[in-house]
């Protein structure tokens, strides 16, 4: 794996500098240095071309020898439209492309999605003839981490306003429709549960990318740092949201999806990112004073699902 999420490095870091290096424009972020309009497309230039370098010399030099198999991980989030516009249907697709075809169009195809080369226009980098010819097919399979489902609608915004990746997308984000939630919460703010958004962005990736073999790297969902071990102990909905993806992981390959492996996020619960200790993900608790592990209901549920016989 070449990078993990890279993505939410060129976003997260320079568009609204909340992840490190911590730098955007006013009022777009609090950071005291950056471009949101210009630095968030640089920077994602140049992670997709150090990759696809990569790419090319592991195929070159090492990949006859050690038989292995080189990737680049996307996170995923599927965008439902809000509403049967035309308009957020194709405010939908724009967020789709914006953030997935940002890094897997170059990839699959050798150039960003055209609704980003539209929107962005010289704001967006380009690649030479030779980068385009390194960079597409820069991958033996997909990583993918999916969490979510957000619901979308066509935002266009003054066109005396500063473009920044954020306003780009020209959508608006919404976590329920006509006052019913998309899905339950989890503890982050982002994560909601919705099962169904697993099938839909799989699909996409199967009929919009040439359906290339995925692996499910991350997917999972997490309870307050601070819950009991008791109550952590019995955690019966992540157990029900593991069930519920995997049913729609598996009507995805039953329609033709090439998934080949799935990974749960995570098996121990560990350092979040930003959210530190104050997020648990793992399906084994962790007691942060002493180490001490204990297997929650869900990593049960897994050892049963996974010594079930094939029939």
């Amino acid at each position: 794996m070449t990078f993990n999420e890279p993505r939410v490095i060129a976003a997260l870091g320079y568009d609204n500098g909340i992840f490190a290096p911590a730098r955007c424009s006013t009022p777009f972020g609090n950071c005291t240095q950056g471009d949101s309009s210009t630095e968030p497309y640089v920077v994602a230039h140049h992670l997709i071309l150090p990759h696809a370098a990569a790419v090319q010399r592991y195929r070159q030099k090492y990949k006859a020898k050690q038989k292995g198999r080189i990737r680049i991980l996307l996170d995923i989030t599927w965008y439902e439209p809000l509403t049967d516009s035309k308009a957020d249907h194709r405010a939908a697709k724009r967020a789709t492309d914006f953030h997935l075809g940002w890094f897997l169009h170059p990839i699959v195809y050798g150039e960003y999605p055209k609704s980003m080369q539209r929107i962005v226009a010289s704001r967006l980098p380009k690649f030479t003839k030779s980068e385009i010819n390194m960079v597409k097919g820069s991958m033996d399979f997909l990583g993918v981490n999916e969490y979510s489902t957000h619901y979308v609608y066509d935002q266009h915004i003054n066109k005396n306003q500063v473009r920044v990746y954020q306003l780009d997308w020209h959508a608006g984000f919404a976590y329920e429709r006509n006052g019913v939630p998309i899905g339950p919460r989890a503890n982050s703010f982002w994560l909601y549960e919705v099962p169904w958004g697993m099938y839909k962005v799989l699909t996409y990736v199967k009929e919009h990318y040439e359906n290339p073999n995925v692996i499910l790297s991350e997917n999972g969902m997490d309870d307050p740092g601070n819950v009991t071990l008791p109550k952590a102990l019995h955690d019966t909905r992540r157990m029900h949201f593991y069930k519920g993806y995997l049913i729609q992981l598996k009507k995805a390959i039953d329609h033709g999806a090439n998934i080949t492996g799935y990974f749960a996020w995570s098996l121990l619960d560990n350092f979040e990112c930003k959210s530190a200790y104050t997020s648990r993900f793992g399906i084994v608790y962790v007691d942060y004073r002493n180490l001490k592990r204990y297997p929650k209901l869900s990593a049960y549920w897994f050892k049963t699902l996974l010594s079930r016989k094939k029939h």
